[in-house]
């Protein structure tokens, strides 16, 4: 017989061994990006969309979030660091927001309306001691209608913008919030900071390997338990060339990658991995410019650049993972409008616009366009800058390539084209999303929009195109915004602004072991549903 001893002793093993049997290895979701470098990881991140997506959305809240959990309708807004926000109806230019209570720093510090206003003295207060130029340079765009703030009580928070401004709010959700106790913990450092952010996100980081790796870290205690991360730990490669992405799936080094070349996706496939797309406001185009030495401010021109392009050509050299272009937004959205330029293939067109501006077999255009080796959402390059040449040269277009890499070509455009780096740069191949009215239209449309202030890279200047980003900025209901928004779109796509090429359908190549993820349509995606089990 047993003493009592042994008898507890032998029931206490009894109940640990089910649970050490049942025990889960970590879980770890390994991702392989695009980019060349790991971004910026203060609060603002570098790298575009693609380092908001795994830096921004990941470490950082917004006071306003995307909404990214379903895959059958456009990611609408959502509350996030605020749980409401509403305008002035007088002035339409006083935003009151409503902070959520608890919220606490990675570092354990409290959220509130003083951290909302140093965020913002961190951007926009050059005499502000946690004022930082590299996170400033990366947000300018999105401050840049901003007045004035303060805190009103330790919840709330007024913005008063310039002017009036109806799409203020997707500006903010580009605002990240990161911690003023980390910042005086480590001495007042950005550059220690980026070692050791505290956020109020999802996740944690826990190391940066520059040019190598990301790793982080699943935050338990996350404010919103429908998003605590289902992994465990994550870790983000700066992997820029494609076949090598592919290759560190295929070998097992990683469990996600982005951007998949489309000549791998049948053996991808062949082999068990999931290959996700979906539709999302996206497209890849040449921004022009409109400089007094660019050819492109002649319109024959500009239609000839876009009716030179075999996009169905293109479309079937990415394995169909993209759509021809007809203009900025698809044809179905709800800001497409009733374009009379009918944007296609048509080459002999193409020539005879050559020949009545004066050129032809013996006088080509001669263009050159600044283009990126790799970068976020710019799928293949190369191949598709190369094609793209080629089909206008068949027309009578000598296309040249100042190469470079992403951030730097993100920097020539963020200067606009009278940086005197962009002299003799006719054109820039930066694609682009059209998530919101300010960085799909009136940003890029209307002539006041120019460097840093608005994303009109090129100079565009049009008195008709004017008036509508005009009307449409101040306009709060949305039926008679879109209708607006419609009326600019056919503007600009009956004046060519832009040679728009393709919209891609944002694919990714995912291991069998990933489950959980949802295809958001958007450039951003919620990476705290996925597990690798």
């Amino acid at each position: 017989m047993l003493s009592r001893r042994e008898a507890l002793a032998a029931g206490a093993a009894s109940t640990l061994l089910p649970k050490l049997a049942g025990a889960q290895p970590e879980s770890v979701l390994r991702v392989a990006m695009t980019l060349g470098d790991i971004p910026l990881t203060t609060g603002q991140p570098s790298q575009g969309g693609e380092g908001q997506r795994f830096i921004g959305y990941t470490l950082y809240d917004c006071l306003i979030n995307w909404d990214l959990s379903r895959a059958d309708v456009p990611a609408p807004l959502r509350p996030g660091l605020a749980l409401s926000w509403d305008v002035d109806p007088a002035t339409h230019m006083i935003w009151t927001f409503k902070l959520r209570p608890g919220v606490k720093f990675h570092d354990g510090s409290t959220f509130d309306a003083a951290a909302v206003v140093w965020n913002l003295d961190k951007l926009m207060n050059r005499s502000a001691p946690q004022y930082d130029q590299a996170q400033a340079t990366q947000a300018g765009t999105y401050f840049a209608s901003i007045a004035s703030y303060r805190v009103v009580d330790p919840l709330t928070v007024q913005i008063t913008t310039k002017a009036p401004d109806a799409v203020f709010p997707y500006q903010v959700v580009n605002i990240y919030m990161s911690s003023p106790a980390r910042w005086k913990e480590l001495g007042g450092d950005w550059q220690k900071v980026a070692d050791k952010p505290s956020g109020t996100g999802p996740w944690v980081l826990e190391k940066v390997v520059p040019r190598d790796r990301a790793e982080l870290r699943r935050h338990a205690a996350y404010w919103d338990p429908e998003r605590v991360p289902k992994s465990d730990r994550m870790i983000l490669r700066a992997i820029p060339d494609a076949s090598t992405r592919i290759a560190a799936l295929m070998s097992g080094q990683v469990d996600w990658v982005e951007a998949p070349p489309p000549d791998a996706v049948p053996q991808l496939k062949s082999v068990g991995m999931q290959v996700v797309t979906n539709i999302y406001p996206h497209i890849w185009p040449y921004q022009l410019s409109f400089a007094p030495d660019s050819p492109f401010r002649d319109l024959r021109l500009r239609k000839a650049a876009n009716l030179a392009i075999d996009r169905d050509g293109l479309v079937k050299l990415l394995g169909g993972l993209a759509l021809p272009a007809k203009g900025m937004v698809t044809p179905k959205h709800p800001w497409f409008g009733n374009p009379t330029f009918d944007i296609t293939y048509d080459p002999d067109q193409a020539r005879a616009l050559l020949k009545a501006a004066g050129f032809g077999p013996d006088k080509p255009v001669r263009v050159k366009f600044l283009i990126s080796t790799a970068g976020s959402g710019q799928m293949q390059p190369l191949p598709m800058n190369e094609f793209v040449q080629e089909t206008m040269k068949d027309v009578g277009f000598d296309v040249s390539f100042d190469t470079m890499d992403w951030e730097a070509l993100r920097a020539r455009r963020r200067g606009g084209v009278e940086m005197p780096e962009n002299k003799g740069a006719d054109g820039l191949n930066n694609s682009w999303a059209f998530t919101d009215p300010d960085i799909g239209l009136i940003g890029v449309a209307w002539s006041k929009m120019r460097p840093p202030g608005g994303y009109n890279w090129g100079g565009y200047a049009d008195p008709q195109a004017d008036v509508l980003a005009a009307k449409a900025k101040v306009e709060f209901d949305k039926a008679r915004q879109d209708a607006l928004l419609a009326q600019l779109h056919t503007r600009i796509v009956d004046q060519a602004m832009w040679i728009w090429v393709v919209h891609d359908l944002n694919p990714r190549a995912l291991g069998p072991k990933v489950n959980g993820y949802v295809e958001a349509q958007s450039w951003f995606q919620d990476l705290t549903p996925v597990r690798v089990v």
